[in-house]
Order: structure tokens, then sequence, then C-alpha cells
């Protein structure tokens, strides 16, 4: 796909992702994160001929104006979104596929000052919640999403979900909408959930040395875990 129609492409793309836009016209004014695929897609196209200073100059100046930072060599696909935006960071070595969202305040860093990949790839349709980050040369596997102000620091598998600090890779469920990012396992919950019910047994087992009692719940909560432990 050529450079205009992948700019077009961004334009049309806000509409399908965000009900909030009434008019064209807030596209020019309400939309930093489309502004900086503008100037992206243009550096990008500069930077791949061999040039440095004025990719590095037109990069510079649309994080002055849309307050997110995306290196002019980083490989953005298709349709991707980013929405809100202020303080998203993309940087050199990423690679982000087709139909991606971002969030804001969410940061695509490495973790090494050497040479070579040293930023996350983002395969197409993953979902980045707002001030999530993803560090280091890791894989988001395709249409998983991750949590909110998580920390990713391993591959994540596809559509898979990974939440907390450092984040957990969890299943996701079936059926969901997959903007719904909101929709994350507690997993500390979970598991003190399991814990305060098998001490309850075990008490209630002493109390009254009903020992069948206790082996009938027992089975019960080794299920909820297996079930649990499945989950992750």
């Amino acid at each position: 796909m050529n450079l205009f129609k992948k700019i077009k492409d961004d334009f049309c793309n806000v509409g399908r992702n965000d009900p909030a836009l009434h008019s064209k016209f807030e596209l020019f004014f309400n939309y930093p994160g489309l502004w900086a695929l503008f100037y992206h897609r243009i550096a990008h196209a500069i930077y791949k001929r061999g040039l440095r200073f004025i990719p590095r100059f037109i990069s510079g100046f649309s994080r002055l104006v849309t307050t997110i930072d995306i290196h002019p060599a980083a490989q953005i696909g298709e349709r991707v979104f980013i929405d809100h935006g202020a303080g998203v960071v993309i940087g050199e070595t990423a690679i982000i596929g087709d139909d991606v969202v971002i969030y804001q305040q969410v940061t695509l860093g490495g973790v090494s000052t050497s040479h070579g990949k040293r930023h996350p790839t983002v395969e197409n349709g993953v979902v980045i919640g707002a001030g999530a980050k993803i560090l280091g040369n890791i894989t988001l596997g395709s249409d998983c999403k991750v949590g909110a102000n998580s920390v990713v620091i391993k591959d994540v598998p596809c559509c898979a979900t990974a939440v907390g600090v450092p984040a957990r890779i969890l299943k996701c469920e079936k059926g969901l909408d997959p903007l719904s990012h909101n929709i994350l396992p507690d997993v500390n919950k979970e598991i003190f959930h399991y814990l305060i019910k098998r001490i309850a047994v075990l008490e209630e087992s002493v109390k009254t040395g009903n020992l069948k009692l206790m082996d009938k719940d027992d089975h019960e909560l080794e299920e909820i875990y297996a079930t649990f432990i499945k989950s992750m």
C-alpha cells in the first residue's frame, strides 16, 4: 500500500474506532494520535531512503505538537489507532502490525543499549491499555490484550491477556468485544478467595472432626484450583 493510501486509511480509521467522533472537522483538532501517525508516515518514508536528519526533524516537530514520540524507523502497519495519545512512546526497532489500538501513556521501549532489535513486535489486532509498558524484544501475539498500567517483559501468546506488574499471561474469554480491555481477571483476588475457602474448610473439619466433609469440600476446591491454574 502506498503512502497516501495509508494516510487516507488512518483518517477513515478514526470513525471505526471512536464513537466520540461526530464530524470530520474534529479530526483536525481532537486527535493527536492521528496526526502523530500522519507525520510518522512521511518521516518513515524518507527514513527508508537513507536520510536521517529530515525524518528526525519531522519526528521532533510531531512530538512537540502531539506529545507522542515515534522514532521514524519504527514500522507501523495499516489502520493503527492511537486513542488520546498523550505520552505514547514507540522506539526505533518497534514493529506494529495492522488494526492495533494503543491508548495514552503506552511505551514500546527497549531494555538494552545494544544495536539490533531491542523493541517489541506487536502483531495484528492487539489492544494495549492506557499506561501499559511493553519492554524489550518481545512479541505480543495477534488479537491479544494488555491491561492498563501493566508491565509486559515477556512474550504474550495470540488471543491471550496480559495483566499486572510484571504482567501475568492469562487466557482471554471468548465472545468479548476485542476492545474490552477493562474486563480483566483479578489474579490476586481469585487466589486469596481460594485460600480463604480452604482455611474455612480446614477449621470446620477440625472443630467437627468430620473428615468426610473435608474430603468433599477439598475435592471441590481442588477443581476450582485446577480451573484457575488452567486459565493462567
